[in-house]
């Protein structure tokens, strides 16, 4: 869980719902992505341009550095190897390489880009645009947006329903939409 105003990752355990550890992230953590092997975990820190890549194990921080301004949602590729992340403070959304840690494809999408979240097969990403009031399609092959369409004011939350191929946004004016995926 990220402690946005504390600075810091708690670790909890699911099975009792304790906290068995905090790591110091720094300014604002937001997003997070767990690899498929749960060794790590990449937690931005939206109040800087990097983004921690915390040792499951060791709970040791290391850094992506210079991704961009305001970096708060991630998304890992089902294969671990490429994580997508926001910029709130660039309206871009930028893929990187975990091996590398490079950058290696970005979108701008829409201003203030937030939450986003990839498709099952991971061809897609959808972001929302909080301040276009819109939700924007990625294709994560060649970082091409597909689609942008409007969304109720202030887009804010989004999932993706595998069963039925639907994505679900929430709105700050107490909006759900959901929009299929065709």
């Amino acid at each position: 869980v990220s402690n946005w105003c504390g600075y810091d990752l708690s670790v909890v355990d699911t099975a009792t719902g304790k906290e068995t550890r905090r790591v110091d992230i720094g300014r604002f953590p937001r997003g997070i992505a767990v690899a498929p092997d749960d060794s790590v975990a990449y937690v931005t820190a939206m109040g800087t341009s990097d983004i921690a890549v915390v040792d499951l194990k060791t709970y040791e921080v290391s850094w992506i550095k210079g991704v961009g301004e305001a970096p708060r949602s991630v998304a890992l590729s089902p294969d671990g190897k490429t994580l997508y992340v926001t910029l709130n403070g660039e309206a871009e959304v930028k893929r990187i390489d975990t091996a590398t840690r490079e950058v290696t494809g970005e979108v701008v999408t829409g201003n203030q880009p937030r939450s986003m979240v990839l498709s099952q097969d991971g061809t897609a990403l959808y972001v929302v645009n909080y301040a276009d009031d819109t939700i924007s399609k990625v294709r994560t092959s060649d970082m091409t947006e597909r689609q942008e369409l409007p969304t109720k004011h202030h887009p804010i939350g989004i999932t993706y329903d595998r069963a039925t191929r639907r994505v679900w946004v929430a709105c700050y004016v107490g909006a759900l939409m959901v929009f299929d995926d065709v």
